[in-house]
């Protein structure tokens, strides 16, 4: 798999989301994608307890550890590569997690618009584990 220019949403050079636990398609701790990522894993987003309610609601446990595929199961403040029809849902449900826009791929654009990520976003600069939930 041949992955897309890593390009943030910002226009700028896609940031790391999260290597702790380690996220994204291709599991290298960025939200990079391809032609073959059919879900869009772009989205950098700051889980939250709801939105992790949320996401075992409609059929994807992200909290629940899976040892067989090395996956620890995600907290409140965990970063995650999200699916962008999943965040856009979430978002339309009213319990969408911040995004981190320097690390959201910019073909997340494809699926979410950008005033939504933009009103979603985090406070630049909040370090891993710290989010503003306000």
């Amino acid at each position: 798999m041949r992955t897309d220019p890593s390009i943030n949403v910002l226009g700028g050079p896609l940031q790391p989301c999260s290597r702790a636990p380690m996220t994204g398609l291709f599991r290298n701790g960025a939200c990079d994608t391809c032609a073959e990522d059919t879900g869009s894993h772009t989205v950098c987003a700051v889980m939250t307890a709801e939105f992790l309610a949320f996401s075992k609601y409609v059929g994807n446990d992200l909290s629940t550890p899976r040892p067989e595929f090395l996956f620890p199961g995600l907290k409140p403040g965990d970063r995650w590569c999200l699916c962008a029809a999943r965040f856009l849902q979430a978002h339309d449900e009213g319990c969408a997690p911040k995004v981190v826009l320097e690390a959201t791929h910019a073909r997340a654009l494809e699926i979410v618009p950008q005033h939504i990520l933009r009103a979603c976003a985090l406070d630049p600069g909040t370090p891993p584990g710290t989010a503003n939930h306000g």
